[in-house]
């Protein structure tokens, strides 16, 4: 008998091995059946949620990419019914953010300001865009349940996937597959990005047209992330951020009494005609600005930021936005989050540059990364061992050759139907509003295309659809854009 004891354990030694292997299919669908109630009627829906690979040149799968696409139930032509294809940024985030907490049919468990609240889970979203749009959350490659697929033996190519150009490649040609396979040629097309999902839904704009033959009706940036402008430096920078320092002081009661009285888009107004009337040119003149000019201007930043006037001659004017979210309230023992400053933390110590930790990521991670692997799992029965990555290995990205603005730009001159659609919170301190006022001024030199941008801000930070009050406005604000931009048998034309 012992003479079999070794093959036998050999044996169950390498179904142990071949157990531990994780592998996520690279082309497969489970579909579920579900209802909601959005603005008080009753809609039934489909949820598909699976993979679909990326191939490359000769047809081999390079990358298989895990969505989640819901479409409304009873649609008579659903040609006539628009789609809208969603990301988030990071780069390296999953689709999680705006999947279970803006725009889709089920969000998180949170109380009415975005706190996570236990247990964990998730519920009805009455403001959901399904009514008027279906809808397809994509998350890129190595992000969600999303992987690359190296061949035998070799390296994944980087090039291919994680750069601006390489993602936005790959990605017009992965939504190509998806709209044949999914019959929405017909479909009046929309496409959304959050944060550094601004820069990639930019780029896309001109991409799917000129290389996929896709024409779009709209583009939706959600706190965007312009790198012609952010991390940069600069007047242009340091100056464009002082309306945001505005918001946030002014949401914690620090500034002055003759601001603090006021509302909040009473003041704003008045800190971005400065910053970019008389800060922006007194940054640029640098160690050269007079004496008395100098004296004059920190003077202007302590008023509109809470911060003081020798903290900002100390550093000569320019305050990085990190020694902000560190010391606005550093006389209350808190630093201020990143994403959203109404976020508090608490720092080893009070002195510093900038805070230990970011606040509101840590408390959105609460609830978020519980959330979508209970919906994902238990409700729409998509089964798998693989780790949903919240932010996945996508580093080093290439950021060189950028030029997602004139790619919008170009996008918009040659298709008359595309119009754009920014949306903002005032207490980003990542990617601030009036970074992407800027932004949108930008896009268009010569002023032509004016008409077509639509600015909204919301009182909360860079997701401001976890605030209850900011959920219903800024879905609002989406659905009545895509109605806005229904053609209705309109021709393309100037």
């Amino acid at each position: 008998m012992r003479k079999y004891l070794l093959p036998i354990c050999a044996l169950l030694s390498i179904h142990l091995v071949q157990a531990q292997k994780r592998k996520l299919p690279i082309d497969t669908t489970v579909t579920t059946q579900h209802s909601v109630t959005i603005n008080g009627t009753a809609i039934s829906y489909t949820a598909t949620t699976g993979t679909q690979p990326v191939w490359d040149e000769m047809g081999k799968p390079i990358a298989s990419l895990h969505y989640t696409y819901y479409t409304r139930n009873n649609v008579r032509n659903r040609a006539e019914r628009p789609i809208l294809f969603s990301f988030n940024g990071g780069p390296g985030s999953g689709s999680v953010w705006m999947h279970l907490a803006y725009t889709g049919p089920r969000i998180l468990k949170i109380d009415d300001e975005g706190y996570p609240v236990q247990p964990y889970g998730v519920k009805e979203n009455p403001y959901s865009v399904l009514d008027v749009t279906d809808i397809v959350y994509i998350n890129p490659a190595n992000t969600g349940y999303s992987r690359t697929i190296p061949e035998s033996g070799k390296e994944v190519d980087r090039d291919k996937f994680f750069g601006i150009n390489a993602d936005v490649k790959y990605l017009a040609e992965w939504m190509n597959t998806f709209v044949t396979r999914n019959n929405r040629w017909r479909s009046p097309k929309y496409i959304v990005g959050e944060s550094y999902g601004g820069t990639r839904v930019m780029g896309l704009s001109l991409a799917l047209q000129n290389q996929q033959w896709m024409y779009l009706n709209g583009v939706i940036m959600v706190s965007p992330a312009d790198y012609k402008l952010y991390n940069t430096g600069g007047a242009v920078e340091n100056a464009i951020s002082l309306p945001y320092f505005t918001a946030a002081a002014w949401h914690h009661k620090a500034l002055p009494p003759a601001l603090q009285q006021k509302d909040l888009l009473e003041i704003l107004p008045e800190s971005e005609a400065y910053a970019v009337d008389e800060l922006i040119p007194a940054l640029a003149k640098g160690g050269f600005l007079e004496a008395t000019k100098k004296n004059e201007v920190a003077e202007k930043i302590a008023y509109y930021s809470g911060l003081s006037k020798q903290e900002i001659l100390d550093q000569n004017l320019v305050v990085p936005v990190q020694y902000f979210w560190k010391n606005l309230l550093k006389d209350r023992g808190f630093n201020v989050g990143r994403l959203d400053s109404r976020y508090l933390g608490i720092d080893r110590q009070l002195a510093g540059m900038r805070p230990d930790y970011s606040a509101e990521l840590t408390s959105w991670l609460h609830s978020f990364t519980p959330a979508i692997n209970y919906y994902l799992q238990e409700e729409l029965k998509f089964k798998t061992d693989i780790k949903y990555n919240m932010f996945g290995p996508v580093r080093p990205w290439d950021n060189d050759d950028d030029n997602v603005r004139d790619n919008l730009r170009q996008a918009m001159a040659q298709n008359p139907y595309l119009n754009v659609l920014i949306q903002s919170g005032y207490y980003d301190g990542a990617t601030t509003y009036f970074q992407a006022k800027y932004t949108m001024w930008q896009v268009d030199p010569s002023g032509k295309m004016k008409d077509r941008f639509e600015f909204k801000g919301y009182r909360s930070g860079h997701m401001m659809y976890l605030r209850r009050e900011d959920l219903k406005a800024a879905n609002d604000d989406v659905r009545a854009f895509i109605q806005r931009t229904m053609t209705k048998g309109q021709p393309a034309k100037y």
